[in-house]
């Protein structure tokens, strides 16, 4: 048997790190998963205010909820904008950073706070939830290929100068 193996130095494993971390993104997002993100954001949160509206609850329960959405949507957004920032060494202070995971985690802990205490059946809870999290996946898939989208856009520009 014949084992051979090969040893990189620390020179040769210095390069193929720098090697990796110039390559850059340039593949933009296809317009059918664009289309879906955006699909996916809309009936997200047109399903929980339409819930929300046919609901019955008093006003300020209803501006409870509707304002969990909408802290849940600019919190993933924040974050989304965040870690996207710090993969492009663009400078990201560690306190936004951090406020914004904490936003994303309250505005979902609030949510089901509101939703155990809340006098619903079961079914109109999950619902509540499941709207929720499809909203917020949906915000995040749409602001990062808007973010693809430009990256992509900024950087054929730079190819052509």
């Amino acid at each position: 048997m014949n084992y051979q193996t090969t040893v990189s130095t620390k020179e040769e494993l210095k390069s193929k790190s720098k090697k990796k971390k110039n390559e850059v993104f340039d593949q933009k997002p296809t317009n059918a998963f664009i289309g879906a993100s955006w699909s996916v954001l809309f009936i997200g949160m047109v399903s929980y205010c339409v819930g929300l509206w046919n609901a019955d609850m008093l006003l300020n329960e209803k501006g409870y909820y509707f304002t969990i959405l909408l802290f849940g949507l600019f919190s993933v957004i924040s974050v989304q904008k965040a870690v996207r920032d710090k993969l492009e060494n663009i400078q990201v202070t560690e306190m936004y950073y951090g406020i914004s995971w904490f936003t994303t985690v309250a505005s979902i802990v609030l949510l089901v706070i509101g939703l155990w205490n809340a006098d619903l059946e079961l079914s109109e809870k999950g619902f509540y939830g499941l709207a929720f999290v499809l909203s917020m996946f949906g915000a995040i898939t749409v602001q990062k290929n808007t973010r693809d989208t430009e990256f992509i856009k900024n950087h054929e520009k730079e190819k052509e100068s």
